[in-house]
């Protein structure tokens, strides 16, 4: 299986800097246009199934990337966001006041087993999402597919395909509207790309 693993588009959460979880907040202005540049980039690529997080950002996204082929979106749970509850919408400095040492602890090896108050562990993200991803090329052992989900779905997923200890995600970006490419081989996975963004140069 080829995995197109895409992170949706902005949203003006994303712009200002605010925590997002499961918060159903719309793609902005600017995240739409990254989503239709998204799917003029991928037209070509020979995608066979469109998977997406329930969330409307990231369904705004799926469906740019569908309206390029006669593909439906279908959607998995597995693939939705990191819930971090109480931290929804928060500026850092507001998680900071609010919940003292929170912070201060995930940026530790201990980060990944951190708990978001009222929310989940990375560690948790971690596995339902990769299996998730497991699932998928199960379904779809030969074919190129397309998942399009969230930051800490894709950093979780990407240090199990790199074989990197999980509290390593931090040393990973993957911007909004941006993609990676993971190939699955029967011993191995290899990332073919990582946090390409080159489809958003401004034209």
């Amino acid at each position: 299986m080829i995995l197109y693993l895409v992170r949706h588009g902005e949203t003006d959460h994303n712009r200002n800097s605010l925590a997002l979880g499961r918060a159903d907040v719309p793609l902005n202005d600017r995240g739409v246009s990254q989503v239709a540049r998204l799917g003029e980039s991928l037209a070509g690529e020979p995608i066979s199934a469109i998977y997406s997080s329930p969330l409307a950002r990231a369904l705004q996204t799926a469906n740019a990337v569908a309206s390029q082929r006669g593909v439906k979106v279908q959607v998995r749970p597995g693939l939705i966001e990191m819930d971090i509850g109480e931290a929804e919408g928060l500026t850092f400095s507001e998680v900071r006041e609010r919940f003292p040492g929170l912070l201060e602890t995930w940026v530790t090896d201990d980060g990944p087993q951190q708990q978001m108050p009222g929310g989940e562990r990375l560690v948790d993200v971690q596995k339902r999402a990769w299996d998730c991803v497991q699932s998928l090329a199960t379904l779809h052992p030969d074919d190129t597919i397309c998942g399009v989900t969230h930051n800490f779905v894709i950093l979780s997923i990407l240090t199990t395909a790199l074989g990197i200890d999980l509290s390593g995600f931090r040393r990973l970006r993957h911007s909004v509207g941006a993609v990676s490419v993971l190939d699955f081989g029967p011993s191995r996975i290899r990332v073919k790309r990582m946090n390409d963004t080159c489809h958003l140069n401004e034209h």
